[in-house]
């Protein structure tokens, strides 16, 4: 199954948050005829002032005759919610792409009920945050079935510079899970080393500098460690998120008997900074917890 990202296609986007907007945004300037759906419907309102389009008062009529659905909500039982009813209002065929970070169990639960109403369901969370979001140039890790990819994936390229099949339902999820996993590791032990340059009298700045050439260079070094040093932590993926999907993170080790020792405690970590108040500062803001 082929298609153009240049063909105009009739698609729908629920959820107008700070990265379903932008990625909304993308598909509208892609020349894709995109109705929106917000559950605040003043951001929908001002989406389409910005952006053309229209908007809907739920998540059904959005969907009806779209030829694909996108949604980026805020956890399961919102994906059940919005989800469950947009795939009612599909032709037979259609495709609903979810890029929020859920659980894999609840992309499974989806990806069963759409084949019920026949039509597809693909677990496409996303990572790049605020900023990729914006630029159009997130990472896009999808599961599902490989023919309601190619159906969809030219779509995601409008805001998705990698847009990767993983495998079968969940698997988006299960692969989102890792670069959690991942991420929480690296600014935790970049904290730890900015905080050890300070105290031991460095200048913090010439370390990034100097060991961002060499075998400690990460995405979070080159991005967050100078802004770290300064104590700016308005970068946009928040704690409170953060939290959530470790949480998950969690729910599925326990499940399938992974062992993650550090993504549990750096999750007890990210609870110390939301205690200080930090539910709304980004991730890097760990650092804080160690200058307290």
């Amino acid at each position: 199954m082929t298609d153009s990202s240049s063909a105009p296609r009739k698609v729908a986007f629920l959820g107008l948050g700070t990265m379903g907007g932008p990625m909304a945004g993308h598909l509208a300037k892609a020349g894709h005829d995109v109705t929106v759906y917000n559950r605040t419907a003043a951001k929908a309102e001002a989406w389409v002032a910005a952006h053309g389009g229209r908007s809907a008062p739920t998540p059904e009529e959005a969907a009806t005759g779209a030829d694909v659905v996108f949604l980026c909500v805020g956890g399961d039982d919102d994906v059940r919610a919005v989800a469950g009813e947009a795939m009612t209002a599909l032709a037979p065929g259609g495709v609903i792409v979810d890029h929020s970070t859920v659980s894999a169990t609840v992309s499974r639960e989806m990806d069963a009920l759409a084949r019920e109403h026949k039509v597809f369901f693909l677990d496409a969370p996303v990572s790049g945050g605020q900023a990729g979001a914006e630029k159009g140039i997130l990472t896009v890790m999808v599961g599902g079935d490989a023919d309601a990819f190619a159906k969809a994936e030219p779509l995601m390229a409008c805001f998705g510079r990698s847009v990767v099949h993983m495998g079968p339902s969940g698997a988006g999820q299960l692969t989102k899970m890792v670069n959690q996993i991942c991420i929480a590791g690296l600014v935790q032990a970049l904290a730890e080393g900015l905080s050890f340059a300070q105290q031991a009298g460095l200048d913090g700045h010439k370390v990034v500098d100097v060991i961002s050439k060499g075998a400690a260079q990460s995405w979070q070094m080159e991005n967050r460690g100078h802004t770290m040093l300064d104590g700016k932590f308005d970068f946009g993926f928040a704690v409170d998120w953060m939290r959530k999907d470790l949480g998950i993170v969690l729910d599925e080790a326990r499940r399938n008997g992974a062992k993650v020792p550090v993504t549990a405690l750096v999750d007890q970590f990210y609870a110390d900074v939301q205690a200080m108040g930090g539910n709304r500062l980004d991730t890097s803001s760990l650092m804080k917890r160690l200058t307290r």
